[in-house]
């Protein structure tokens, strides 16, 4: 026990003496959240679109002007012809081409039925989905309104069925509140990936590795002395966090942080034995340093961060399952959006328990085999 509080009081003087680590402990995780949660946003705002409207009729003036009172789009003007349209998409000055033809107020009133023209650019397929998702739904209720015109219905009929939405865990639809906790659990990570993994190696270079294999300090007692200073810096990020999170943000706390702490504890173990893993393969820290950003890239990005698991491949969900990043990014979201119980996680646990006993296993027979 005195050896090991030895260990631990040198890791972290180590660590405070380390200018370069310190940002990287404090400061670079702070620009992480703020920039990411801000940036990383998928909902599209201020659409650029063009008109060509060959009509000039009332009716197609009234479908522009919900084009233009929509906060999701932005007029870039009005086009003579298709071929112009066309090249402000060209151009990228614009994401979508409104053409209304000629004849579209008459063949509404007298066939009740006319047609509109959508052509998206769809480079970005995604921001192309959600372009016409988004003008479709414009137009979906230009029709209500004409069709109630035209039966002699109030602008604010009643129907014999009506659909009300309501949105469970974040009724509000902000996106912040579902990206702030999955850039937290990927902080949490990066933070103790990288940290650990640069660790052991660090001695090799500096030579003092043999000096300790000599010494009557067990292996798992300068394991545990080398491992727990970053256990206790990353749960520090995770409060860290929260508190920028609930201030900046204002995230929901609907869960047990209790809860979400003990999950975070035994998460850590996993991926700090990961680090320690790839500290003992690596001969210097820049193999070390590629080889944790090699698996840290495939952890987040098929992590459900930034896209659903559910859009995913059938075999690229089952890899999924040998993620840690993925149940971190589930069970923060849950415990603090939902108010997830233990029992909701349980299954989580388990699994994560099981990863720590194989990959800090791993990680100590390796050390013990190179020693």
């Amino acid at each position: 026990m005195r050896i090991l509080k030895y260990l631990l009081r040198k890791e972290f003087q180590q660590i405070l003496r380390d200018r370069g680590m310190l940002p990287i402990i404090f400061v670079v995780p702070v620009f992480q959240l703020v920039i990411l949660t801000y940036a990383a946003d998928f909902e599209l705002k201020n659409i650029k679109y063009v008109i060509v409207d060959r009509d000039r009729s009332q009716e197609s003036e009234r479908l522009l002007a919900r084009f233009n009172s929509s906060k999701n789009f932005h007029n870039m003007g009005e086009r003579t012809d298709f071929k112009d349209g066309m090249e402000a998409l060209d151009r990228n000055q614009a994401t979508l081409l409104v053409r209304i033809p000629n004849g579209f107020s008459r063949d509404l009133q007298k066939e009740k039925n006319a047609t509109i023209m959508l052509d998206v650019n769809s480079i970005d397929g995604q921001a192309a989905s959600l372009s016409y998702t988004y003008a479709s739904e414009i137009i979906r209720k230009f029709n209500d309104e004409i069709a109630m015109e035209w039966n002699g219905l109030p602008q604010k009929a009643s129907f014999p069925v009506e659909v009300k939405t309501r949105y469970w865990f974040n009724p509000e639809m902000e996106y912040k509140n579902l990206m702030v906790p999955g850039i937290l659990a990927m902080l949490v990570t990066m933070v103790g990936m990288f940290l650990s993994s640069m660790n052991v190696v660090r001695e090799k270079e500096i030579g003092t590795i043999e000096q300790i294999n000599v010494t009557p300090v067990s292996k798992i007692a300068f394991l545990t002395g080398k491992l727990t200073p970053f256990w206790i810096l990353s749960i520090f990020e995770l409060s860290f966090g929260l508190v920028i999170g609930k201030l900046l943000f204002d995230i929901p706390l609907s869960g047990s942080l209790g809860l979400l702490y003990g999950f975070t504890a035994v998460y850590l173990l996993v991926i700090l034995g990961l680090g320690l893993l790839i500290s003992t393969m690596a001969d210097t820290q820049q193999q070390a340093m590629f080889l944790s950003w090699f698996f840290m890239v495939i952890f987040i990005l098929m992590s459900g961060l930034f896209t659903p698991i559910e859009n995913m491949p059938v075999w690229a969900q089952k890899l999924t399952l040998l993620n840690p990043i993925a149940y971190i990014v589930k069970v923060i979201r849950a415990v603090l959006l939902k108010g997830s119980t233990f029992a909701d996680i349980k299954n989580d646990f388990i699994v994560m328990a099981g990863f720590a006993v194989v990959i800090l296993s791993m990680a100590v027979y390796n050390y013990k085999k190179r020693a």
